[in-house]
């Protein structure tokens, strides 16, 4: 990859330090939050999460905000996933995923 080609792509996940934790402590909650929806018997929420977790483990930097919105939207004021699953799950990701968009938001500003 030459150094052209890495500027557009944006730094490798590992070189995000603080957002690529918070985006893996929040992978590890949407692993629960999946499992809890699954036991549930919840489908529509299993498909809505399922993809979730794997993209906060492996998307770049663009991706991973889509991603963290995506999340965020499940906990939308008319439809949202704390109506079909225990708060012992959906709390912890809700409050992993606010603070991976923080760090994101953060990043983005101080590179502009």
């Amino acid at each position: 990859m030459t150094e052209a080609d890495r500027s557009v792509r944006g730094p490798a996940r590992h070189e995000l330090g603080p957002v690529d934790e918070a985006a893996l402590v929040a992978a590890r909650h949407a692993d629960r939050l999946v499992a809890a929806a699954r036991e549930a018997g919840v489908a529509r929420w299993v498909a809505f999460l399922e993809p979730i977790p794997d993209h906060l483990r492996d998307d770049a930097l663009p991706g991973l905000r889509s991603t963290a919105l995506r999340a965020r939207a499940a906990y939308g004021p008319k439809d949202s996933v704390r109506d079909a699953l225990p708060d012992d799950v959906t709390q912890p990701f809700l409050e992993s995923i606010d603070r991976l968009l923080r760090l994101i938001a953060r990043r983005q500003h101080h590179a502009d």
